[in-house]
Order: structure tokens, then sequence, then C-alpha cells
């Protein structure tokens, strides 16, 4: 039994919260990256921290699952989505964030 699409997917979530979180320290300690990242005025920039995460996130899954959909993956595929999880996390906390 092949579990390639359910990997590409928990990994995908990994990356595209990853994204997520540095494009939103980017996005507060860059004022020549917040001004790219306005794809919505009223929004500012979390338009384009938003916009940009969910790229990410959907070529992810798109390009994972056409190379893995038949195929069996390593576990240690989800231990590094969780480990990208984690680091999501932690990166939206502001005390962590503020030793950027």
């Amino acid at each position: 039994m092949t579990n390639g699409s359910g990997a590409a997917a928990i990994l995908a979530a990994g990356v595209g919260s990853f994204a997520l979180a540095v494009l939103a320290i980017a996005g507060d300690k860059s004022a020549l990256v917040k001004t790219w990242l306005v794809f919505y005025k009223p929004t500012g920039a979390l338009s384009g921290v938003t916009t940009l995460a969910l790229v990410v996130w959907i070529l992810t899954w798109g390009i994972l699952e056409l190379r893995w959909r038949k195929k069996t993956v390593a576990a240690r595929t989800s231990l590094i989505a969780l480990v990208l999880l984690g680091f999501s996390l932690l990166l939206t906390f502001p005390p962590i964030v503020d030793l950027f």
C-alpha cells in the first residue's frame, strides 16, 4: 500500500506553515519586504504574507503529490513536517520573534 499522497499533504502543510511564519517575520522586520507584501492596501502586508504562504503550500503539495502518489514514503517525512510545524508555532510568539 502506498502512502505518498498522505505524506505529500502532511509535508506540504508543514512547509506552508513555515513559509507563513517566515514571511510574517520578514514583513514585520523589513520595511522593504513589508511594502512588497502589500497586495491589498486595507489589510497591509498580511495580504501578501497569507497569499504567498498559500501559493507555497499549494505548489509544494502539487509537486510532492505528482512525485509521490504511487510510492511508499518513509515516515521521517511526517517527522520533518512536525518539526516545521513546531518551528512555525514558535516563530509566531512575540518573545521569540523579537530575537530577530
